[in-house]
């Protein structure tokens, strides 16, 4: 039975990491932005790029598993 859901569980775990990634990114960034007294637009434009980053690979994974039930690819 294991066997049948290799592919899922895989996937299932790839995006589990990528989360994991992304929140430690996250948690560094956030302790380097407040060591460096960083002003706060600053922050502002460092958060919106580890945001538009995230949700890049969001889009990804949508679009892939949009084609994917498609056929397309």
């Amino acid at each position: 039975m294991l066997q049948e859901y290799t592919e899922q569980i895989e996937i299932i775990g790839l995006y589990g990491f990528y989360i994991l990634l992304f929140l430690l990114i996250g948690m560094s960034i956030q302790d380097l932005l407040k060591r460096g007294d960083v002003p706060k637009f600053g922050r502002n434009i460092v958060w919106a790029v580890l945001f538009f980053g995230c949700f890049g690979f969001i889009a990804k994974a949508i679009i892939e598993i949009i084609w994917t039930s498609a056929g397309i690819g």
